[in-house]
């Protein structure tokens, strides 16, 4: 992956992780964040990220194999098993499973995908571009929100 300078300056890597999409999904697409891969193993990144986006106001839902309830919230095994809507779909899995999780939060109307840290998937990026959803990768929510002040 290059990082072209001519239009996103020397420190911004391309579309997928636009300054200005990050702070949308932040700031003004909805605060219910399914967070796939969250369990209550506390030494998992995921963990720690869903604590940093309660403490800021989002409410989190997570999804596991397990459904474990986590930080107070109820588990689901699957985003398809959660039964109220989702604003955002924040995924904490490896970057070859990513793109089912990304087509899945289309299929339940979630409104933007964010694929952390490492987790890149360009052709699930357009797909869930072209589906009119939001989306961002290889960025971090919980070092992304407190920037915005």
């Amino acid at each position: 992956m290059s990082v072209d300078t001519t239009t996103t300056g020397p420190t911004e890597p391309t579309a997928y992780s636009a300054s200005e999409s990050v702070r949308r999904i932040l700031t003004s697409t909805g605060d219910t964040w399914a967070v796939v891969g969250l369990s209550s193993n506390q030494a998992r990144a995921a963990y720690g990220v869903a604590a940093v986006l309660q403490r800021f106001g989002k409410r989190i839902v997570p999804v596991h194999p397990k459904a474990e309830t986590v930080h107070g919230e109820q588990g689901y095994a699957s985003l398809a098993d959660i039964p109220f809507p989702v604003d955002v779909v924040d995924v904490f899995v490896n970057s070859d499973q990513a793109g089912g999780i990304a087509d899945e939060a289309v299929a339940i109307g979630a409104k933007a995908v964010w694929f952390q840290l490492d987790v890149i998937d360009e052709d699930a990026f357009a797909r869930t571009r072209a589906a009119g959803l939001d989306m961002v990768m290889d960025r971090c929510p919980a070092i992304e929100i407190p920037r915005l002040g």
